[in-house]
């Protein structure tokens, strides 16, 4: 059985040291045996995730990645910020998986918390960026505490990293 990590978080990230953070965490997860991470596509968070594991996947060749889309108007290309070129790009998602759960029948503001949950019962790990002592409720704050409850093992970088 592969290991399977999924990435949550809020829509906005305010942390200029996640792409450091995300580096760490999905390395320590390749080199702990897994093989496949999986993100949605809506929010700072799931493009820092995509941007990071398109990254290692240089570096290890047998990693998978799937990108969770919940309308098929998404499979579009996406910006995203270039390194090498210094300014955003249009990055289709030609080189990863899509993936869209049977969600079609779900009124349109239901179907990120279904494929959320989707996500968090095929995985074994959760990389997320959420503010769990934030007083407002968020999508990704409730998908935090429904991975807590199944017991999944959850690296949350919304926390302080010691060593960043």
């Amino acid at each position: 059985m592969c290991k399977r990590t999924a990435f949550i978080g809020h829509r906005y990230v305010f942390d200029e040291n996640i792409r450091e953070k995300l580096y760490i965490a999905v390395e320590e997860e390749i080199k702990n045996g897994c093989n496949c991470f999986t993100m949605g596509t809506r929010g700072d968070f799931d493009k820092e995730a995509l941007f990071i594991c398109r990254e290692l996947r240089q570096k290890y060749k047998e990693i998978k990645i799937e990108v969770v889309i919940t309308s098929f108007a998404q499979i579009k290309p996406i910006l995203i910020y270039d390194d090498v070129l210094g300014k955003e790009v249009f990055k289709p998602y030609d080189d990863v998986e899509t993936v869209m759960y049977e969600i079609e029948n779900l009124h349109f503001k239901k179907r990120i918390t279904e494929s959320n949950k989707q996500m968090i019962d095929a995985c074994n790990t959760l990389i997320c960026y959420v503010d769990e002592k934030c007083c407002r409720s968020s999508g990704a704050k409730k998908m935090f505490f429904y991975a807590k409850k199944k017991g999944l093992r959850i690296v949350n970088l919304f926390l302080p990293s010691p060593n960043l």
